[in-house]
């Protein structure tokens, strides 16, 4: 329910914060006139356990360089993030104080602020204000309309965040892309890093805490202030990993979250929905903010699910619950009423869902969920293959359709019967069929190229031998991996295609989503408090399982836990890059 509250402030003094010099109004009529002030506290969402909150302070006293306003509130809420002021609490009192670039309120001058907070019970409207520590006597005028027009928009509305109709068909197309300044530190700091440390990566929102920042670190509205920065006056895409489902990546330990197969509830009031209210604050309207919306999710529940050699148990549960439809659904439905957020879906990547008995299936899984919990295909700006993994971009040296003696590369034990030999030609496949069963006919596609290069003087220079449809491929295929099932930090692997807008038809973007250098998961149990496991997948020692044909798991030993940052990958990545860097 939105409310609101004007509230009419009477002070005998307006304390200048930066000078401390008290000013006070003199009236022709009386003495030491009071000095008003009027605050307007509305609050414009309420989902019964959260809410935000819109406040206007305007000043019809003396001039101020900065100012402070106080309240205290009479139930449980908690402020928990803010925008355009400085909002601190203590037990029930609340202080917001202005940004160095809204201090100054002239005579009849206003500042305006945001914030998201949380509550059990009620959430009562605050009865009393203070403006730069003067007590201000507050009037309810403005909390009720004695004669509500039938024609006001609906008051439980919540802000018209921009006009998703007003979104261009491509946000990579003249646009710069944000370089996350904790990633590029952290590169450039590398042996040669340098060369790379500019490129822009996506920001991984893989916890409740990274709304506001881990360990001191930067939050989503850092990141948001940043891109405005850099941004200047041409135009900025800025990527958004939405990573936190629940029951997370029930076939990769690795992956695990912190949010347990149930706890829906969680996801959308304490991540979601947090999320949705920073993204659709005023400030931020001329970003270009692309989410990829769960990474490694929904495709679990046709491939890894009961009936397949791959199954397991933690899949089934969250078949059954259908928690990931509803997360996706939730988030693309909050998200896509933002008009300047653009949502891609996780869509695999060739080696997962190439084959005729996965591609189908999981298309119309991605439609579930696109039309779940309040959410259209319209929400769906595009999908996103690849991520965080290691199929090269293109095959050149073979082709699906080659035979060897006979023999077709399809029934090569590389490609397994697989339909697909490489990334780009599974995207484009997989956007025509999303078209095809009622996604949009712009349906962008991204690629995800940060690991998939297999440069270096492993890469072959031509097709292989023709002894054999094996030596054929294995002897021409770039992709260096023991088999297509293998995705924890893979030894030889290389960067791949630097990130570029428009690169091939149906294609939004190369990306670099995943930032080179962030390990995918622990090469050994390590003990860590967000609910990663450790998945055998990333042990170098690792004989396997029915994902990767009871191979060897070709990852690099050593590596510290997913997301964390691990250099021997870096500098891998670097030495087998492709192109190569200079």
């Amino acid at each position: 329910m939105t409310r609101s509250r004007t509230a009419m402030l009477a002070a005998l003094a307006l304390v200048a914060g930066a000078s401390g010099t008290a000013f006070a109004a003199q009236s022709a009529n009386t003495g030491a006139a009071a000095v008003p002030c009027t605050v307007d506290y509305e609050v414009q969402n309420d989902w019964g356990s959260g809410f935000t909150a819109a406040v206007t302070v305007t000043n019809n006293g003396a001039a101020t360089s900065s100012w402070s306003l106080g309240w205290t509130y009479a139930g449980s809420q908690k402020v928990t993030n803010s925008w355009n002021a400085k909002v601190s609490q203590s037990g029930a009192a609340v202080t917001a104080a202005n940004e160095s670039y809204n201090g100054t309120l002239s005579t009849g001058g206003s500042a305006s602020f945001g914030f998201q907070g949380t509550y059990s019970g009620s959430n009562a409207i605050p009865a009393t204000f203070t403006l730069n520590g003067a007590t201000c006597n507050v009037d309810d005028g403005g909390s009720t309309d004695p004669d509500p027009d039938p024609t006001d928009p609906d008051p439980t509305d919540p802000p018209d965040p921009g006009d998703p109709s007003d979104r261009v068909d491509n946000p990579y197309d003249g646009a710069k892309v944000y370089v996350n300044p904790e990633w590029s530190e952290k590169a450039a700091a590398e042996p040669g890093g340098d060369r790379i440390a500019d490129q822009p990566t996506g920001v991984w929102l893989d916890r409740i805490a990274a709304i506001e920042g881990v360990n001191g670190g930067m939050g989503l509205r850092d990141h948001l202030d940043e891109a405005l920065t850099q941004k200047g006056s041409g135009e900025l895409a800025v990527q958004l990993v939405i990573y936190n489902l629940p029951g997370r990546d029930c076939a990769a330990l690795a992956s695990n979250g912190e949010l347990g197969p149930t706890e829906i509830d969680r996801y959308k009031t304490e991540y979601i929905d947090p999320i949705a209210a920073i993204l659709a604050d005023p400030k931020y309207a001329d970003l270009r903010i692309v989410t990829t919306v769960e990474i490694d999710s929904l495709p679990n529940l046709v491939t890894n699910v009961s009936g397949r050699p791959t199954a397991t148990p933690n899949c089934d549960v969250m078949k059954a619950n259908g928690n990931y439809q509803k997360g996706v659904g939730y988030a693309l439905n909050k998200l896509g009423d933002i008009g300047n957020v653009y949502n891609y879906v996780d869509a695999g990547h060739h080696g997962w869902l190439g084959w005729d008995s996965n591609f189908g299936p999981s298309a119309d899984m991605f439609k579930t969920a696109a039309t779940t919990e309040g959410a259209t295909v319209g929400d769906v700006h595009g999908f996103i293959v690849n991520t965080a993994n290691y199929s090269a971009l293109k095959e050149e040296n073979f082709k699906i359709t080659d035979s060897v003696n006979g023999t077709p590369v399809r029934q090569s034990d590389w490609v397994d019967w697989n339909q697909y030999t490489d990334e780009l030609s599974y995207a484009q496949a997989m956007r025509d069929k999303l078209v095809s069963i009622g996604f949009d006919q712009n349906l962008g596609m991204l690629i995800d190229t940060s690991r998939n290069g297999w440069g270096g003087a492993d890469r072959p220079t031509g097709p292989g031998a023709t002894t054999d449809v094996n030596t054929y491929v294995d002897g021409g295929r770039y992709d260096r991996r023991i088999h297509l099932g293998n995705w924890c930090n893979q030894s030889g692997a290389g960067l791949g295609e630097r990130p570029q807008a428009s690169p091939a038809a149906g294609i939004d973007a190369y990306v670099w989503m995943k930032p080179p250098g962030e390990s995918d998961g622990a090469s050994e149990e390590i003990p860590n408090d967000e609910g990663k496991g450790f998945d055998r997948m990333c042990d170098p020692t690792y004989e396997g399982n029915a994902r990767n044909g009871n191979n060897p798991s070709g990852a690099l030993g050593d590596a510290p836990v997913s997301g964390h940052w691990f250099s021997a990958q870096f500098q891998e990545l670097m030495k087998n890059a492709y192109p190569p860097l200079s």
